[in-house]
């Protein structure tokens, strides 16, 4: 029997146990804003590492301010950043990264498992990423057990505000990243096993108009419509996407106005952007400022714009690529076959990459309809991506090709 059918045996006699725990762990509502439910999800991951990892800490979260319905500029909540690892004198490292929330909040209704059959595992967070966890875990259990790990250090960075675009842990990730070579992410593969390759990158922005209230019978021509305003604002804000091939823009939620005889002089409009490089990053930037000072010049209006890009893109450049073709070679090594898609999503790769750091960021199970009530993981590819994520990190290894600075 060959080494790698040996590790698959393994991880498969060891599958039943760790589907026990993922159910556990799904169970467990680690919505981003549910804080409690983070940290019971920190303590758990942490007991699993108790003699596998070397050190094991809580990272305090950065203060990150968010404009709520009304308008107003709120500080916003968010969990502590599980940070553990293994020794930390080594001179090469590795960084595996995941994230514990999920986007289910703690009144949502999808709070329990099912298997729908025998291989797809129904369950919040499941796929995104509670089993990507699991992979991590079981993937370096197993490269402790080799021979190849004296001068390899390895370190796992766990957020808890992935899903809301990792703000208050975005200067963990800096950190983390500037001490490895390469980075392995365990955001859910498709249900194919395809994996992510260039990923555009995003933003979310506020937009708020202010006008002036007044009666709507007596004094209408007093008063300055901020609903009206803001709606001419976001025909021009759509527009945007005719005028740039390279981002999407997407009005993603509206708030204004309260009683219906009276002139509404506040209305918002919260709303999401993705760009396929920098320049498309500045060139937005750009349209929303001249858009904001169109709206101040409007007699009685004022406008505000909050937010920003928090995940610049991530293109595939000859290093990244060096790392995606590590990754494939070694899945076919294993009778895998590892292909590359680009897409519009987001994740930590991203804010890795942006930090120097080359990384394959979609390395957990197989699932689908994550994001959803109906969101699932295939059963067979917590193993199999456990053994693929193994097998990467020896071959990674035994390479000095990635040593950072240098070219592969």
């Amino acid at each position: 029997m060959s080494a790698s059918a040996d590790l698959r045996q393994q991880l498969d006699a060891r599958c039943h146990q760790q589907i026990e725990r993922l159910v556990a762990w799904a169970e467990i509502n680690s919505g981003t804003l549910n804080l409690h439910g983070l940290e019971r999800m920190a303590s758990e991951i942490g007991k699993l590492y108790q003699g596998l990892a070397d050190s094991i800490e809580l990272l305090e979260p950065a203060r990150v301010r968010e404009v709520d319905d009304t308008g107003v500029d709120n500080p916003v909540t968010a969990g502590k950043t599980l940070y553990l690892r293994k020794r930390p004198e080594a001179p090469r490292r590795v960084l595996l990264m995941g994230h514990m929330d999920t986007v289910f909040e703690a009144d949502n209704s999808f709070q329990q498992c099912e298997w729908l059959d025998e291989e797809r595992l129904r369950g919040p967070g499941t796929a995104d990423m509670k089993g990507g966890l699991l992979c991590m875990y079981e993937a370096l259990r197993l490269f402790e057990q080799t021979n190849q790990n004296s001068d390899i250090g390895w370190d796992v960075l766990i957020n808890p505000d992935e899903e809301t675009g990792s703000r208050s842990s975005a200067g963990h990730i800096a950190m983390a990243a500037r001490q490895c070579e390469i980075g392995l992410v365990y955001e859910p593969a498709l249900t194919d096993g395809t994996l992510a390759g260039a990923r555009k990158g995003t933003g979310n922005f506020c937009l708020l108009v202010h006008g002036k209230s007044a009666h709507a019978g007596r004094e209408f021509d007093a008063g300055r419509n901020a609903i009206y305003q803001l709606a001419d604002a976001m025909t021009r804000l759509h527009g945007l996407n005719q005028k740039n091939p390279n981002i999407t823009l997407n009005l993603g939620r509206i708030r204004g106005g309260d009683a219906l005889n009276r002139v509404p002089d506040l209305a918002l409009v919260k709303f999401n952007v993705r760009t396929l490089a920098r320049e498309d990053e500045q060139w937005v930037e750009l349209q929303l400022h001249e858009l904001v000072e169109q709206i101040k010049k409007e007699e009685g209006f004022s406008a505000e714009l909050s937010g920003g890009f928090t995940r610049p893109p991530k293109p595939i450049d000859e290093r990244q690529q060096a790392l995606m073709d590590l990754v494939s070679e070694t899945g076919n090594s294993l009778g895998m076959d590892i292909r590359y898609k680009a897409t519009g999503g987001c994740c930590d790769g991203n804010n890795l990459k942006a930090a120097g750091l080359v990384n394959v960021d979609t390395m957990g199970v197989l699932g689908a309809n994550i994001h959803s009530d109906r969101e699932f993981m295939l059963r067979s590819s917590l193993p199999e991506r456990a053994l693929l994520s193994h097998q990467v990190l020896c071959r990674w290894a035994s390479s000095e090709a990635f040593v950072r600075g240098s070219n592969p």
